[in-house]
């Protein structure tokens, strides 16, 4: 699964650092989502192994079936989580994708007037990315309310620190991925060795040709990436020229 990171000075900051993160909302998640965090952290940091028996603590994920989202689901059970991925049905999704994220036991939740607010977005020739993901996660938080889950877990790679884990009314919220410090290569590694580095929105692609002016905000969160060391040089110029390309 995870690998400990060794002396990478980077990383072992970041892990230290969400580690003042997971103490700050030790009461809201429970002791044993807590310990078993920690554990998980540790295991990352000094390669301490731990208990991954279930421990019956509800995880809901927002599930888009994605590298980095399938990632999330595969280390939540591996380290004893009970894991309810939730998967926000958007009409750019195509079959295979519905079918692969109902594969893995997708819960489908829907967002009212998400088409709607998207293609205003696409006529002002704004950015969309940032807008269809606050609508994504509220709807995801929406179910995670409603069946009494206490954590939201997500893929986001780049949020670190304080924004890796923190709660916000009675929820926590867990980007994972940033949690353990993952980058990119090692999330492909864990998902089994494929991906494709190219955009896979419609919508987007849509808007870049409503809007060229848009790419530079995709380019930037490539770039957001790359310094943060998410992922190479090597992904980045190939995710930018496949942005230029459209």
């Amino acid at each position: 699964m995870i690998t400990p990171v060794g002396e990478d000075f980077v990383k072992r900051y970041r892990l230290e650092y969400n580690l003042e993160a997971l103490d700050r909302v030790r009461e809201k998640i429970g002791e044993k989502a807590y310990s078993r965090l920690k554990a998980l952290l540790e295991y990352r940091l000094y390669g301490d192994d731990f208990d991954r028996s279930p421990i019956g603590v509800k995880v809901a994920l927002a599930f888009s079936g994605g590298s980095d989202s399938t990632a999330a689901l595969k280390i939540l059970c591996w380290a004893g989580f009970d894991v309810v991925p939730v998967t926000v049905r958007l009409p750019q999704m195509n079959e295979s994708v519905i079918e692969r994220v109902r594969s893995r036991g997708a819960v489908f939740v829907d967002v009212p007037g998400y088409l709607e607010v998207i293609t205003e977005q696409m006529n002002k020739g704004a950015p969309i990315c940032g807008k269809c993901h606050s609508m994504v996660m509220k709807a995801v938080e929406c179910y995670a309310l409603e069946n009494g889950i206490k954590i939201l877990a997500s893929g986001d790679l780049l949020s670190s620190g304080l924004i890796s884990i923190y709660g916000t009314g009675e929820l926590v919220t867990l980007n994972l991925p940033a949690f353990l410090a993952l980058d990119k290569a090692e999330i492909i590694e864990l998902i089994g060795g494929k991906y494709d580095l190219k955009f896979g929105c419609p919508l987007l692609w849509e808007t870049f040709k409503k809007a060229p002016s848009v790419k530079r905000f995709a380019i930037q969160r490539i770039l957001r990436e790359l310094r943060a060391r998410a992922i190479t040089p090597e992904m980045a110029e190939a995710l930018i020229l496949d942005v230029l390309s459209r």
